[in-house]
């Protein structure tokens, strides 16, 4: 039974028991529309208090309705009726009340929650709005100001923020149900249909137009969010019912829109990379003890995380100094988080307890899983883990955070290599929720299930790859980072170039990220590639000039661009255009006019050629995977649904002809791809697959 009833003193109270989230399906809408039937028939009932169960009251739309056809009653109508009771219907919310729930609770008389309660409408993070009357009733009822910012950011509020901002009547922790069912008492003599036909108030056209200007920067090119904000200025100026006529057509426009579509893909291919279900019947080791080597930036990230997890953290580096100061920064960022109020004080002393220094190696002895995160040095990589593996214990998970470095190799410096894997993180690793798991030739499942485990306990997105120089996300972004240099030798300016990346969704463009990270990190790639390179490879030597002249980026104040005290804002310098002319002509390049088209096809296309190519070589599993790492690794624009998705609402002939061009002035980086068609037809089944996610369309939200 997803909705059970009981009368307690003439009040109706009405449990909604679908687990885990108590989704909103049929069954439930059904339920609730039989419960509102006898609340108007029975003279006995004086009122109806709605309730969840298993800790949320109810997270919203039901995802197994998605691509069917919509089942009677519809939530946007099943609500309005609710509203139209003529006796009080108060919602008690605990737990979860996220999107079509939140709307449930809003179309109540009253609310009553607890303090751990959470709530939210989260549409625009799937490229939509609220569509069952989200926009229209949270304006009038906590005012157009706070119902804009929570809309359009899409993030929930706790009990006690909606108690302040008038979302809900009263808090209670003790009996929730006691308490509703009383405050539905309380309303019985009320007039209880006032806000129906009053528009809402308290924001004038000055805050709207700042406001908008904000939300416009902010969403740097996704539609959801501005037509969210649209949506919510119905409620000024129109009646409710009206109100609810134009949220329905904003709904449905940003139904049928491409960012929509490839924001379902995220969201979808973002549970799949919690499931996992190549180590479904494989057991992860227990892990209770991580060692980390390297208290540097990203080893003291990984520590963070999982000291954060609960996991008993043992940290070590050679250099005492880089210890200390590994260890200064862990408690430096947690109390910093302590300050912003997102943990208690408390917590942030309990995992900072859970940071322990050492200085020996040998003290690693019981850790269950050890990741490694020095220097990218192949001969000190191969040292340190051949010493680990005489110092862990047998069923200890060695891991490597190495960005390219070959793990098989690594792992054959020991004497356990089924014990060896890749844990590359992301910085800040405490942070970022990315986490490539790279499979090695020898590694064991078992290895790989612990390191999903402890990834999925540190609520990181898990992505699987195989052996190569970057793995997914760094050999991808090699090539975009290769094309940029190209694009500028062959006449296009840099600033144009992270322009035109900026105005596709990048939060900057490819020399902006490389002056923040550091010109010196790329030159040493590059320096190690070299007894490797293909001497068919076009090589451009401009970075390699600017790292010779001392201009590393941001931390030197100049690098591609130039940069005041203080100030990281990049600035044009000519310097750097003169020093491109000149080396152009040096290698015997004529440089020409590149259009912004050109700029933004290349750089995407080459993504795509080379994540057809990482699915040809097996690295990578499934585009999604791919599409996966490249949002939450990269920057890659969310709305855009990561380079494969992209190839297939761009039209895969499209490319595959541009390519064709490219190529004919560059095969060696434009090689076919053959896998691309193949990759294209796997992409489209999880588009499709996407595209079911989203409709239950008519149940709003």
């Amino acid at each position: 039974m997803t909705v059970a009833t009981e009368i307690r003193d003439g009040i109706l109270i009405v449990r909604i028991q679908n687990p885990p989230v108590n989704a909103l399906g049929a069954a439930v809408r059904q339920g609730l529309e039989a419960a509102i039937n006898l609340l108007e028939m029975s003279a006995a009932l004086s009122g109806m208090l709605i309730a969840g169960s298993e800790n949320a009251f109810s997270g919203g739309a039901d995802i197994k309705e998605f691509g069917k056809p919509p089942i009677s009653p519809v939530l946007p109508d099943l609500l309005l009726r609710l509203e139209r009771c003529e006796k009080p219907v108060v919602a008690a919310i605990d737990g979860t009340a996220l999107g079509g729930g939140l709307e449930l609770a809003l179309a109540c008389s009253g609310r009553v929650a607890t303090h751990r309660a959470s709530m939210g409408l989260p549409e625009v993070n799937l490229g939509l709005i609220p569509g069952a009357g989200g926009t229209q009733r949270l304006p009038r009822l906590i005012g157009v100001k706070a119902a804009a910012e929570m809309i359009t950011s899409g993030k929930p509020i706790s009990g006690a923020k909606a108690l302040e901002l008038g979302l809900v009547d009263a808090i209670s922790d003790d009996d929730l149900i006691a308490s509703a069912a009383g405050h539905a008492r309380n309303l019985i003599e009320t007039p209880l249909h006032d806000r129906l036909d009053k528009p809402a108030a308290d924001a004038d056209a000055g805050w709207l137009d700042g406001f908008e200007k904000k939300l416009t920067a902010r969403a740097r090119g996704q539609l959801s969010p501005l037509k969210a904000l649209e949506a919510v200025k119905a409620s000024l100026t129109h009646s409710l019912e009206d109100g609810l006529k134009c949220e329905r057509e904003i709904f449905l426009e940003c139904m049928a829109s491409d960012q929509r579509a490839a924001l379902i893909h995220s969201f979808f291919i973002e549970r799949a990379a919690k499931k996992t279900p190549f180590l479904r019947s494989v057991a992860p080791r227990p892990v209770e003890t991580i060692g980390v080597l390297g208290a540097g930036t990203m080893g003291a990230g990984i520590a963070i995380a999982a000291a954060q997890s609960g996991y008993r953290v043992k940290i070590y580096d050679a250099n005492a100094d880089a210890l200390q100061a590994g260890i200064d920064r862990i408690g430096k960022t947690l109390s910093s988080e302590a300050e912003k109020g997102r943990i208690t004080k408390e917590t942030a002393d309990r995992f900072t307890a859970n940071v322990l220094p050492i200085s020996s190696l040998d003290a690693l002895a019981d850790a269950d899983l050890i990741i490694e995160a020095i220097i990218e040095d192949m001969d000190v990589k191969k040292k340190v883990f051949a010493r680990l593996s005489e110092i862990a214990k047998p069923q200890a998970v060695l891991a490597s955070n190495t960005s390219y470095l070959n793990i098989d190799e690594i792992a054959a410096h020991t004497s356990r290599p089924e014990n060896v894997i890749g844990m590359h993180f992301f910085s800040p690793a405490h942070v970022m929720r990315l986490l490539e798991i790279v499979r090695t030739e020898k590694g064991s499942r078992e290895a790989l299930a612990t390191a999903n485990a402890v990834a999925l306990r540190m609520k990181k997105l898990p992505a699987f790859a195989g052996v190569c120089d970057g793995f997914i996300g760094n050999r991808i972004f090699k090539r975009y980072r290769q094309q940029a240099e190209y694009l500028v030798e062959d006449g296009a300016l840099p600033q144009d170039v992270d322009r035109v990346m900026r105005e596709f969704g990048f939060a900057m463009g490819p020399f902006e990220v490389s002056d923040l990270a550091g010109l010196d990190i790329g030159w040493a790639n590059r320096r190690r590639e070299d007894a490797t390179r293909d001497p068919r490879e076009r090589y451009v030597d401009i970075a390699d000039h600017l790292y010779d002249l001392g201009r590393l980026g941001q931390k030197t104040g100049a690098g591609w661009y130039r940069y005041e005290p203080g100030d990281r804002t990049p600035k044009i310098d000519p310097n750097i255009i003169a020093l491109i002319a000149a080396r152009a002509e040096a290698n015997g390049v004529k440089q020409r006019t590149v259009s912004d088209e050109e700029i933004r096809d290349r750089l995407l296309f080459i993504m795509i050629n080379e994540g057809a190519a990482i699915l040809g070589d097996k690295i990578a599993a499934s585009a999604g995977d791919i599409d996966l790492v490249l949002l939450h690794g990269y920057g890659f624009p969310k709305y855009r649904g990561g380079p494969m998705f992209y190839a297939d609402q761009y039209g895969l002939e499209r490319i595959l002809s541009a390519i064709d061009g490219f190529s004919k002035s560059d095969p060696y980086c434009w090689r076919p791809a053959p896998l691309l068609v193949e990759c294209a037809r796997a992409q489209k089944q999880l588009c499709d697959a996407a595209d079911q996610g989203v409709a239950g369309s008519d149940a709003g939200s």
